[in-house]
C-alpha cells in the first residue's frame, strides 16, 4: 500500500521516534492506528521539536504502521515541565494523609495551571484513611472543582471520570500522594507503576519514565507526568504572583492602592478578605511565599 497522508496527536515519544495515534480523526476519513514516526529532519533546521500531545501530520503506511512526521499542527499551549503541548485540563492531587498534605506544593501547581490558562481540578485522595473536608473547603472556597477520593476504594472516581471526558488532562502531584492508582482506575486498566512510600520520609519514589499520552474510552487522554516541575520564579514578575490565585480578582478593587503587593499595606482588600475568612489563610501564605520568592529570583 503507498504511503498517505494522516492526521493524529503524539501520545509518546522515545528514542527519537513518535507514536501518533489517529484514532480521534478516524471519523475525518483517517485510520484508527498508531504510526510510529521519526520526523522529518527540517525540523531540526527550524529547531522545532515535536511535543507529546501535539497535533501532527504523518505520511505513513497503513500496513506497516510507520511513517514520518511532516507537520506539527499550530499548539494550544506548551509546558515545559513536562514537555507537552495542547494540555486542556491538570488534574492536581494531593493526600488527605500518608504523606502530609503539602498545601504549598498544593498551591504551587494550581499556580502554574493559572499561569498557562489552564483548567484545575483537585483530587484530594485517600479520604478512607483521613477525613479531607478540611481541604476540600479551602480549594472550594477558592473557585476550583474540587473531589474528596480514594483510589483505594473507589470512592468519587466516576466523578473524576466525568471530568476527565473529552479533555487532554495532566495530572501532577508529589510523590506519594496516588496519582498512579487514580490513573489505573481512571484508564482500567494496570498500565501505570505504582510506589510504596517510605514509613521514615514519608514520600513515594518516583514511578514515571516518561511522559505519555493514554486515551480514554470517554475520547480524552491522561497524561502522568516524571516528576513534575512547577513554576521557575526566575521568569515571573512579583506583580504577576496575585493572578496565580483567581480567588484574589475578588478583592484587589478594594485597594486603596494601585500598586499594593497585599502585604502590610493599609486598606489592602486581599488581607482584609483574609482576615474576614473569605479568601483561606493558608492560600494567602502560599502567595507571600511565592511573592518573597519572586522577588529573590528578580535581584538575583
Amino acid at each position: 500500500m503507498s504511503d498517505k497522508k494522516y492526521k493524529g496527536r503524539i501520545i509518546k515519544g522515545v528514542g527519537g521516534f513518535y507514536y501518533v495515534d489517529t484514532a480521534e480523526y478516524a471519523s475525518e476519513g483517517g485510520e484508527n492506528a498508531v504510526f510510529e514516526c521519526p520526523a522529518r529532519g527540517r525540523f531540526r533546521k527550524y529547531k522545532q521539536t515535536p511535543l507529546v500531545g501535539d497535533i501532527v501530520t504523518v505520511i505513513a503506511d497503513n500496513l506497516s504502521k510507520k511513517g514520518v512526521v511532516d507537520e506539527i499542527l499550530p499548539r494550544r499551549n506548551v509546558l515545559l515541565r513536562p514537555p507537552v503541548a495542547n494540555v486542556t485540563q491538570m488534574a492536581v492531587v494531593i493526600a488527605a494523609a500518608n504523606p502530609r498534605p503539602n498545601l504549598y506544593l498544593t498551591d504551587k501547581m494550581l499556580a502554574a495551571a493559572q499561569a498557562a490558562r489552564i483548567d484545575a481540578v483537585v483530587c484530594v485522595n485517600k479520604t478512607d484513611i483521613e477525613n479531607a473536608d478540611v481541604i476540600c473547603e479551602i480549594y472550594k472556597s477558592a473557585g476550583y472543582c474540587t473531589i474528596p477520593m480514594s483510589a483505594s476504594d473507589g470512592t468519587n472516581v466516576d466523578i473524576l471520570k466525568e471530568k476527565l471526558n473529552g479533555n487532554i488532562t495532566v495530572f501532577a502531584g508529589n510523590s506519594g500522594v496516588g496519582k498512579s492508582s487514580i490513573l489505573n482506575c481512571v484508564s482500567g486498566m494496570e498500565r501505570f507503576e505504582t510506589g510504596e512510600i517510605s514509613s521514615k520520609a514519608e514520600r513515594g519514589r518516583h514511578t514515571t519514565r516518561h511522559t505519555e499520552l493514554v486515551r480514554l474510552d470517554s475520547g480524552g487522554y491522561i497524561i502522568d507526568t516524571p516528576g513534575f516541575g512547577t513554576i521557575d520564579f526566575s521568569g515571573i514578575s512579583p506583580s504577576e504572583c496575585v493572578s496565580f490565585f483567581k480567588e484574589f480578582e475578588n478583592y484587589t478593587g478594594d485597594c486603596r492602592f494601585s500598586d499594593c503587593r497585599h502585604m502590610t499595606e493599609p486598606d489592602c482588600g486581599i488581607t482584609a478578605a483574609v482576615e474576614r475568612g473569605d479568601i483561606a489563610k493558608s492560600r494567602y501564605e502560599s502567595y507571600v511565599r511565592m511573592l518573597t520568592e519572586a522577588e529573590s529570583a528578580g535581584k538575583r
